[in-house]
Parts: C-alpha cells; sequence; structure tokens
C-alpha cells in the first residue's frame, strides 16, 4: 500500500482491492503494468536508470516492471545532474524516468560538462510527477531528441493521459489525450465545454481507498460518481488535456508534494505570530517553491522564524522565505483568501503550474 499525502498533509495509504489471480495471470495488475511498459520497446537487453526514490509509486512500479520483462535496472540513491549522466554513458542506460527538476539540473550544467557525456544510448524517456515548464521540454527535446515522452496520472489510478514527443510539439504544454474517459467540471458541477477550465475528473479507473478516511475517499468523487486528483484544466478542441491550477493547497516542489497546513501550523505556534498562510509561487528549479506569510502578535523578524521552521519541520517542507503583513485576508467567517496573496508572484504567468 503506497501513500498519497492531501491537502491536510496528514498522509493516506491507498487502499486498493488485493487481486484474485496468480502472478503469472495477465489480468495481475502487476503483469498488466509490465505489458504495458513493455510496449516501450523494452527487452532483456535494455537497461532502465530510476534517479528517483522508490518510495515514490511511479519509481517503484517502473523498476518492479523492468525486472519482470528481464531488463538491468540501475537505482540512484540520490539524484545529481552529473551523476546522472555519468551513469547513463557508463551502464549504456535505454531508458530512463525523470522528473522535470532533474531536466533542469542537468541543463543547468556548464554547457562543456553536460555535452561532454554520451547519452546516445537512451531510446525512451519519460517524465510525470510535475509539469514540465515548456522552455525546459523544448530545450531536452533539442537535446536529447524526440524520445522524452509524458504522462499525466496519480497513485490512486484514477485515470491518466499520455503524449508523444511529436505530439507535444503540435500541442506544447499539454499533457495529452486522456487515456480514460475524462471530464471537466464547472463550480456547478456541470460539464464544461472545451476551451473552459475546471476540475479535471476522470470516469472510471481502479476502485481504491484511502485507508482509515472513508470521508477522504468520498470527498474525490462528484454525483455523477467521477473522481478526481483535484487538478484544474481544459481540453483544446482536439482534445488535448491542459493543466492550469490546482484546487487543493498543495506545492510541487521538484516532483515532491509539500503540504502548507504543516508549515502555517508550524509557523502559527511560535510565540509571535498570530496568523500565518503558506504557499506554493514560482522557481525556476523546482516549479514552485514554499513562500510564507504572517501576521505578528510580538516582535520577530524573518531570520528566526526560518529558524523556528527548520528546528521543526524537514527541510524540503519549510519556506524559502518569510513576508511580514499588517493582516491576512480572511472572511468574516476565517476564511482564508490565499490567491489574494498568491496572485501577485503569479502575474505574468499563463499557468498556475510551472
Amino acid at each position: 500500500m503506497l501513500y498519497s499525502s492531501g491537502t491536510t498533509g496528514v498522509p493516506k495509504g491507498v487502499r486498493k482491492p488485493l487481486g484474485v489471480t496468480t502472478p503469472g495471470d495477465p489480468q495481475s495488475t502487476s503483469v498488466a503494468i509490465a505489458l504495458g511498459i513493455g510496449a516501450m520497446g523494452i527487452t532483456g537487453s535494455s537497461v532502465y536508470l530510476s534517479p528517483a526514490p522508490l518510495y515514490h509509486s511511479a519509481p517503484l512500479v517502473y523498476t518492479m516492471a523492468m525486472h519482470r520483462l528481464g531488463a538491468t535496472a540501475v537505482v540512484m540513491e540520490t539524484f545529481e545532474a552529473a551523476t546522472c549522466l555519468e551513469a547513463i554513458e557508463r551502464y549504456r542506460v535505454t531508458h530512463a524516468q525523470f522528473v522535470p527538476t532533474m531536466f533542469t539540473r542537468m541543463l543547468r550544467l556548464p554547457e562543456e560538462q553536460r555535452l561532454g557525456y554520451d547519452v546516445s544510448s537512451l531510446r525512451y524517456v519519460v517524465h510525470a510527477a510535475a509539469p514540465c515548464p515548456v522552455p525546459v521540454k523544448h530545450r531536452m527535446l533539442e537535446w536529447w531528441g524526440p524520445i522524452i515522452y509524458e504522462y499525466y496520472a496519480g497513485t490512486e489510478d484514477l485515470g491518466s493521459s499520455f503524449i508523444t514527443p511529436g505530439e507535444w510539439l503540435a500541442h506544447p504544454g499539454s499533457v495529452g489525450r486522456p487515456r480514460d474517459e475524462l471530464h471537466i467540471v464547472g463550480d456547478d458541477g456541470e460539464e464544461l465545454p472545451a476551451g473552459r477550465p475546471g476540475t479535471v475528473y476522470f470516469a472510471g479507473g481502479r476502485e481504491f481507498e484511502y485507508h482509515n478516511d472513508p470521508d477522504r475517499t468520498a470527498s474525490v468523487r462528484d454525483r455523477h460518481g467521477w473522481r478526481t486528483l483535484g487538478d484544474v484544466g481544459y481540453v483544446d478542441d482536439d482534445g488535448y488535456l491542459y493543466l492550469t491550477d490546482r484546487s487543493a493547497d498543495m506545492i510541487v516542489s521538484g516532483g515532491v508534494n509539500i503540504y502548507p497546513r504543516e508549515a502555517e501550523q508550524v509557523l502559527a505556534a511560535h510565540p509571535a505570530v498570530l496568523d500565518a498562510a503558506v504557499f506554493g509561487i514560482p522557481d525556476a528549479e523546482f516549479g514552485e517553491s514554499v513562500k510564507g506569510v504572517v501576521e505578528l502578535a510580538g516582535p520577530v523578524d524573518e531570520a528566526e522564524l526560518l529558524a523556528w521552521c527548520h528546528e521543526h519541520l524537514a527541510t524540503y517542507k519549510c519556506p524559502r522565505s518569510i513576508d511580514i503583513v499588517a493582516s491576512l485576508p480572511r472572511d468574516p467567517n476565517g476564511k482564508l483568501f490565499k490567491r489574494h496573496l498568491k496572485d501577485p508572484y503569479w502575474e505574468g504567468h499563463a499557468s498556475r503550474i510551472v
């Protein structure tokens, strides 16, 4: 049972029905996944590189599937751009999966160093977990050629989309055509036409439940029985899906989910803080970085608040900077208008996902 966090920041086990098939049965989920990945041209001589940790669902599933198909799997303990390129050259890697931050870090290497590695063995590269900035993907395609594919999915297996390099060049920024029945739904619960952004729902998909959390399980399903990962997007006239925002407050930084409530609770616990908000702002390397805004009840400076966060939180969950304001925008019922805080940082961006 893999875990995926939600807007509350409490890890949730994604519990799926246990299969009744035998391990070699093609109807077995793990075998079906291996057969699907086999369409990528995997053979016993293929070499798969996993630069991401195996506690994430995609690296785990892909690596297990590669073994089922007889391929070799190379797993990096930690990602470092030059080390990754060296591994591709050393092991003659043919297939790999990345998150966009890894692309950015490789592209930021000095050109002489970056182009000094032989990556000609690569045949098929896929990325997911976080949206890839359009300029970054253009540069990767120029460097590695038309071998970079992309998919959109979640641990919950509600549905997915997929896009080839050629399709992406014709529809830059898209995450592809849905592979499952997809619906874009407005705030009134009604389906929206092409070009209109709304919450992305899938019909069908695998059954699952969040472990010991029936309310959360029910919350992802609408009155039609469709289910959502909480993303906002639209489809174009050709049926390609584009993600534009997240209805949840989750921050995706370097392909890692960060949940603002944890940092908000830590900041609010400081004796000099009256109110706190945490959200994601654009970051050229990580896609998003963590930003804090506080309303004070006593004297304190940014450095002390940052040190307080690092004392009580894992480093990647801590705000990189904290603004101090006179008051946070809340309505009479106490609801925080977080968008009012976020909007200035996202001016000039066509999408709230970078």
